[in-house]
């Protein structure tokens, strides 16, 4: 059974940063994309970056430059460090994995992705 649980959301002031982290367990070795996507209130759920198990990545060009995604496999654990934060950036913050390999330009939408995170929530403040 996959499980995905986040953690290091909060309250940041404009131009601060943060760090989440997702842990995993239940996840297969194999070929498969983790994702971090977000919801901020009354918008869609949209993706912000992914990383596959060869650790290659993409971004959404809103976070290009200032977040980046990174996978630490002996510990299970995918992370977003985000940096000269926004405003705009304030919203629900999910983990996301796979269930199996993806071509790359579908990284960012949320079809590919069968495991979901609980979320949690970053507010900054201008």
């Amino acid at each position: 059974q996959v499980q995905l649980e986040e953690s290091g959301g909060g309250s940041v002031q404009a131009g601060g940063s943060l760090r989440l982290s997702c842990a995993a367990s239940g996840l297969s070795d194999s070929d498969r994309c983790l994702g971090w996507f977000r919801q901020a209130q009354g918008k869609e759920r949209e993706g912000v970056a992914a990383i596959d198990s060869d650790g290659k990545t993409r971004y959404a060009d809103s976070v290009k430059g200032r977040f980046t995604i990174s996978q630490d496999n002996a510990e299970n654990t995918l992370y977003l460090q985000m940096g000269s934060l926004k405003p705009e950036d304030t919203a629900m913050y999910y983990c996301a994995a796979s269930n199996g390999g993806t071509e790359r330009q579908w990284w960012l939408e949320s079809g590919p992705y069968s495991y979901w995170g609980q979320g949690t929530q970053v507010t900054v403040s201008s």
